[in-house]
């Protein structure tokens, strides 16, 4: 079954933190619906809604005075000669009537005029001091608002495992100040819990390591006595196997507690030479096996740790070779530079895997329909190493059931 294999004894020393590169930059979004957008919506909106609401009251006052405060006009006589007059709808020579009722409509357009071009006027200085009050309302909204971007950035060197970053933000004391202290008072915690867990880890590869180290001795030099009975000598082994497995199992542990951390300190790693050392590390037990290694392998250059990338290739090697079909089984071991990101894959002949429970062979000590500590293969922590690794190097590990039976496990590494 295609199952977890044990990681390589082997120490993996964890990264040192440090400062590290400068997080990268998520890319810009337009129509963001961001703080600062959506205050300085509000900002202009309510602006906009006060001078909407001024204009229409000063719009009534304004119309009111120019009906009450305009004099009425009449003209009284028989023969009336006008000339040289403003409204084009008043006769020259007409009875009184007319020019009366003349008088009155071109006072009445005179008034709808000044009103309209008072409107016409008030909407532009309205919709000038509106574009002022957005980019004010933008500007005072940033200034505000500079202290959560501190926090932001802060927060996102800390997301790479900068636990010594600290936003120490000055000003007044409101209620971002009291934010900022706050989030520095949890990362004062949260470094003496990862320094604490650190220092744990260290002590217990000392203090595991060594008593097995020290029985795995004593277990050689018995079995090395030629005057050993049979029944020591089988004892012996027995126990020396079981030894060993117990080490795999504690540097598996120790492992995935170091690789659980995101990786700082990165460097240029050609993934097709991982690729190829993992291949070539797991030849012999694959020819033991008759198992066929195969593949192309293109040079994939990423930025990470190379013992926790020869350990995630190596891990899902020795988990193909170990977990495959008894006759004219094979692995096949590619890698290939993408656009921003580079792939690993490993695809295996083996026993059918159902998809539902594919997941599951990530976790630790889980196998497919076997105990969990009941195969002698590994000691179930294999792919959980891969994807912790992975996880580490911002990448992702997924994992499909093969038509036939096996697994094709692709992992993707950022550049």
């Amino acid at each position: 079954m295609p199952v977890p294999a044990e990681p390589h004894p082997s120490t993996v020393l964890p990264p040192k933190p440090s400062a590290g590169p400068e997080p990268a930059l998520r890319p810009v979004r337009w129509f963001r619906p961001t703080i600062r957008i959506r205050l300085t919506l509000l900002y202009g909106g309510m602006f906009l809604m006060a001078g909407v609401v001024l204009l229409a009251i000063i719009y009534m006052f304004a119309a009111n005075t120019l009906k009450e405060g305009t004099p009425e006009f009449q003209v009284f006589g028989s023969d009336i000669s006008l000339g040289n007059v403003n409204c084009r709808d008043l006769p020259a020579v007409a009875t009184v009537d007319d020019i009366n009722a003349a008088i009155s409509n071109c006072l009445r357009e005179q008034r709808a005029s000044v009103l309209q071009t008072f409107l016409n006027r008030s909407l532009l200085a309205l919709l000038g001091l509106t574009v002022v009050a957005f980019a004010f309302g933008y500007a005072m909204a940033g200034r505000v608002l500079s202290p959560l971007g501190r926090i932001t950035r802060t927060a996102q060197r800390v997301a790479g495992s900068d636990l010594h970053r600290r936003i120490e933000l000055g000003g007044p004391d409101d209620e971002l100040k009291e934010l900022a202290d706050t989030f520095d008072e949890m990362l004062d915690r949260l470094d003496r819990a990862f320094e604490s867990q650190r220092r744990f880890v260290a002590n217990a590869s000392h203090e595991l390591r060594t008593p097995l180290a020290i029985n795995r001795t004593l277990l050689e030099v018995q079995l090395a006595d030629p005057q050993a009975s049979p029944e020591l000598a089988q004892l012996g082994k027995t126990l020396l196997a079981t030894n060993e497995r117990s080490e795999q199992l504690v540097e598996g542990l120790l492992l995935l507690a170091r690789s659980e951390n995101k990786i700082v300190d990165k460097k240029p790693v050609d993934l097709a030479e991982v690729a190829s050392q993992a291949v070539d590390q797991a030849r012999a037990e694959a020819q033991a096996k008759g198992v066929e290694m195969r593949g192309v392998r293109q040079q994939a250059f990423v930025q990470g740790n190379g013992v926790l990338l020869e350990r995630i290739a190596l891990n899902l090697v020795q988990n193909a070779v170990r977990y495959n079909v008894p006759q004219d089984g094979w692995v096949e071991v590619t890698t290939e530079p993408q656009q921003g990101c580079a792939v690993l894959v490993v695809s295996n002949t083996g026993p059918a895997v159902p998809a539902y429970e594919v997941e599951n062979l990530f976790e630790p000590f889980r196998r497919l329909r076997t105990e969990r500590t009941g195969s002698d293969k590994g000691v179930g922590l294999g792919l959980t190493v891969v994807r912790s690794a992975v996880r580490a190097h911002d990448g992702t590990t997924t994992a499909t059931p093969r038509e036939g039976g096996g697994l094709t496990v692709r992992v993707v590494l950022p550049l």
